[in-house]
């Protein structure tokens, strides 16, 4: 693991790669995706999967619910759904360390739960009727509201189910609050791939019209070289911690959700913060990483700053 890698909770050698499961494709994509993650990094698996009785109360009935053998079946699908998916990890790698838990739960809160101590939280960019059941508002929930970084596992609808093998890692770069966490992630993956790294600023987070582009036009110049310089500062000592990622530095003038997923063609992994540059802006640049996490063609990793690991704590 890097040197350079600042010590956290997240980087602990205990802290594991959680993945939540729910039978569905997108779900199994994601197990495949983060087990590869796990093995190459030598961090334990963890697979997970949320029940959400409360839920259920409210479909099936507090009586029916509160019958114990409705609670046993229902436990019982959620723990053969889990040691499935273990048995699929280990077939891949036998010597990875898997452990499993099922959970009353929400699926949201349980993985938010478990962001506060893992390496990465994993998840499908779809999902069924179970732990990723109305994935929208889940993707939603853990990605605005998880302690580390989240993965949204989203593949290239031409390769079949799978995310591409290879390609760079793209960073989108706003010189927000989350910049420096989100350069840190994005480095990292960067390193431990192989890649090379893609830094993508971009100007403006509206999209701009056909006839505000040409009132812009002749300004076009100008803004280009300050956003560079602006690229250019935030990358500032990054290359010199990792002198073996290539750096490539893109700079757009607006449509940050656009451009970083035409980018999602070709990158192995997307590392977008989860918030913005503050104010109004904030809440678009929310919108963005929003919009990639359920509309990218490629893996999507969120990023929120990671609690400091206290000694003794």
């Amino acid at each position: 693991m890097n040197k350079q890698i600042t010590e956290d909770t997240r980087h602990l050698v205990s802290a594991p790669v959680v993945v939540g499961v729910d039978g569905s494709v997108a779900a199994w994509n994601a197990l495949t995706w983060a087990a590869e993650v796990a093995v190459q990094r030598g961090r334990e698996l963890r697979i997970v999967h949320g029940l959400n009785l409360e839920g259920m109360r409210e479909v099936v009935g507090r009586y029916d619910l509160g019958d114990p053998p409705v609670l046993d079946e229902i436990r019982t699908h959620g723990a053969i759904l889990v040691e499935r998916a273990a048995e699929q990890a280990r077939a891949a790698a036998p010597d990875m360390r898997v452990t499993t838990e099922v959970s009353g739960e929400h699926p949201a809160k349980m993985m938010v739960r478990h962001s506060a101590d893992a390496y990465l939280v994993v998840l499908g960019g779809s999902g069924n009727s179970g732990m990723l059941s109305h994935v929208g508002s889940i993707l939603t929930a853990v990605t605005s509201h998880a302690s580390g970084p989240v993965v949204v596992v989203r593949h290239d609808p031409k390769s079949a189910h799978a995310a591409h093998p290879g390609g760079p890692v793209v960073v989108g770069v706003d010189g927000g609050p989350l910049s420096h966490a989100t350069l840190a992630a994005a480095f990292e993956e960067a390193t431990e791939r192989g890649a090379d790294l893609v830094a993508v600023h971009v100007a403006n987070d509206f999209d701009i019209d056909l006839e505000l582009s040409d009132i812009l036009l002749g300004n076009v110049p100008k803004i280009e070289a300050e956003e560079s310089l602006a690229l250019a500062e935030s990358l500032a000592g990054w290359q010199e911690k990792y002198p073996d990622v290539q750096v490539v530095r893109e700079v757009y003038l607006s449509d940050p959700a656009g451009v970083l997923r035409r980018w999602s063609h070709d990158a192995q992994l997307l590392v977008v913060g989860s918030r913005g540059r503050g104010g109004f802006r904030s809440l678009l640049l929310g919108s963005t990483s929003g919009s990639l996490v359920q509309h990218a063609d490629c893996p999507v990793m969120v990023v929120h700053p990671a609690a400091p690991h206290s000694v003794g704590s």
